[in-house]
């Protein structure tokens, strides 16, 4: 049940400003999000503290989050949307 909670709550944060984030972090979250590590759920967890436009930068590819674990993530869905 607090699973269930948590990954609603985790949907919601996950819900950006910016159609571009949604795109990516609204499907990471629900078809991802619950098999990845706990050390991974907590990364992507800090990502979600971050600015709007910061994460618009770092999924452009245009700069890189000076937080490694931030930046892990980010290269994880990225990975997600776009193999190989």
């Amino acid at each position: 049940m607090n699973d269930r909670i948590e990954l609603n709550r985790l949907i919601w944060h996950s819900r950006r400003g910016m159609l571009e984030l949604d795109v990516l972090l609204g499907p990471f979250v629900r078809e991802v999000y619950p098999g990845l590590s706990s050390e991974d759920q907590a990364r992507y967890r800090k990502l979600l503290s971050c600015e709007d436009a910061d994460m618009f930068q770092w999924f452009m590819q245009q700069s890189e989050s000076p937080d490694p674990d931030v930046q892990a993530m980010v290269r994880m869905i990225l990975e997600r949307v776009q193999p190989g």
